[in-house]
């Protein structure tokens, strides 16, 4: 016994065990689970049968699963350039020398740590048709007539979601990006300005070079709790007006719970894997490409 204790590797496992049996119980069983029940008819109070893909084929031609398939990858990809802009602008301007700095820091944490709910229901009175403060404010200065119907128009309540998400992921992009610019030696910045370098260039053969690495792993981060969200679209919109921003997780939950069918549900839920696991091996690969963490071409 003192052998085996004696050896690294063991011990490695051995440390590994709470946390592999933790991942086993919270993540590889409800995923295997969920996966399986996509290919049967199981209804809530009511175990189901196999039935192959043909949950599937029907979500394929479903107008309402493939429209929600075009508001999560509109939802995630829109919000998710805002965010990186808006962060990486953010994480600038907080890594230089102005006054009240700190101050600055911890106030832009808020909307990422006020809980998701709050934020929904605050958006939810923001946007309402009647008590809207924006379109109160508007009104005033004289920039519109009628109150804006932020929720009740599909096109709108698309825009206004998005609105939502990245006042709220914006912090995370921030801080992250805040603590890569932290890394990076102020010396190098002294030399780019001693050979001429503009602060355009300094940003553009400096930071963007040196942040790269950061950037994947956080825009990664970012497009999955996007493309997962499901507690702000669902207290904000409850995918209406029409479905227009019913996502796949909201979709699947109303299909899976609220209608009962566990097996369609669970399916449209498994047609998310091939996404998320896109944008996992392309931040995976990516970070693995050594010139291109550098800036430049492989």
């Amino acid at each position: 016994m003192t052998r085996w204790l004696n050896n690294r590797h063991f011990l490695g496992m051995l440390f590994m065990l709470p946390a592999a049996a933790v991942l086993v119980v919270f993540l590889t069983y409800p995923l295997g689970l969920g996966t399986w029940l996509g290919f049967t008819d199981t209804k809530i109070g009511r175990i189901g049968e196999w039935v192959g893909f043909d949950n599937f084929s029907y979500l394929i031609s479903d107008p309402i699963a493939r429209l929600s398939v075009f508001n999560t990858l509109f939802y995630t990809v829109f919000a998710s350039v805002v965010k990186f802009m808006l962060g990486l602008w953010l994480a600038v301007l907080l890594n230089r020398n102005i006054p009240l700095k700190s101050f600055f820091r911890a106030i832009v944490l808020l909307p990422f740590i006020v809980p998701t709910a709050l934020s929904a229901i605050a958006f939810w009175w923001l946007y309402d048709a009647q008590f809207s403060v924006i379109s109160w404010t508007l009104t005033k200065m004289g920039l519109i007539d009628v109150y804006i119907d932020f929720l009740g128009d599909p096109w709108n309540a698309r825009f206004s979601a998005v609105a939502a998400n990245i006042w709220r992921g914006v912090p995370f992009v921030a801080i992250c990006l805040l603590a890569g610019l932290q890394t990076i030696s102020p010396t190098l910045y002294e030399a780019a300005a001693l050979d001429g370098a503009s602060p355009l260039q300094r940003f553009r053969f400096v930071t963007l070079p040196l942040l790269t690495p950061i950037i994947a792993v956080v825009m990664t981060f970012s497009v999955l709790f996007t493309f997962t969200d499901f507690q702000l679209i669902y207290v904000l919109t409850r995918g209406g007006p029409l479905n227009a921003t019913h996502l796949m997780a909201t979709l699947s939950f109303q299909r899976a719970i609220s209608g009962g069918s566990l097996g369609e549900g669970a399916a449209l839920a498994t047609l998310m894997i091939p996404f998320l696991l896109s944008a996992i091996l392309f931040s995976y690969f990516g970070l693995q490409r050594r010139k291109w963490q550098q800036g430049g071409k492989d």
